[in-house]
């Protein structure tokens, strides 16, 4: 699959407090790291996106889409856990994202109250490659809406891992993208 000026890579959530050591860690979650690396250079459009929670997120409570009822507290806003992780190479052209900064809305979504759509836009891009953690939450829902403001969607298999919370969330993600659109690829077969 050849890269051409209008697509973009976009790089979910990649952060401390999702990867191992982390306060809500997706087993094996840096190991992604490597392969984002590599084919961020192919892209000139690269997109970070982070969860950026006040203190006193509602996602800290009850949020409905986690069986037990609770996440841990993750990703707080100038906390080290909210930090990228330090192996992530991120391009000093990227545009940055911060998400899930409202204490009282849940927001998985690159797209949500971001303006991330307009900025594509903007940049000519019609083409959005997602990667990233988590593929059952935040890569799955800006996948979602990617397709939903009319981008083509490219999700890149060997880039993401889920948190498979509850168990058969992750299988549940991938057929909801493929019932949505979405393609599927490596990042091997980019060139």
């Amino acid at each position: 699959m050849k890269i051409t000026s209008t697509d973009a890579l976009i790089i979910i959530d990649v952060q401390k407090d999702f990867c191992p050591g982390g306060a809500l860690a997706v087993e094996d979650g840096d190991a992604i790291i490597p392969v984002i690396n590599k084919m961020s250079p192919l892209f000139k459009h690269v997109i970070v996106s982070r969860d950026w929670h006040p203190a006193n997120h509602c996602s800290f409570g009850n949020p409905p889409a986690f069986c037990d009822g609770s996440w841990p507290a993750h990703c707080v806003g100038g906390s080290p856990g909210a930090e990228f992780h330090e192996d992530l190479h991120i391009p000093d052209d990227a545009l940055r994202v911060s998400k899930a900064t409202t204490p009282e809305r849940e927001a998985y979504s690159d797209f949500q109250e971001t303006g991330l759509a307009d900025d594509l836009r903007h940049r000519g891009v019609t083409r959005a490659f997602v990667c990233g953690l988590a593929t059952d939450y935040c890569v799955k829902s800006t996948a979602l809406d990617a397709v939903a403001e009319g981008f083509e969607v490219i999700f890149l298999e060997d880039a993401c891992k889920g948190v498979d919370a509850p168990p058969g969330s992750v299988q549940l993600a991938l057929k909801e993208m493929t019932e949505a659109g979405v393609i599927f690829c490596s990042s091997v077969d980019l060139t």
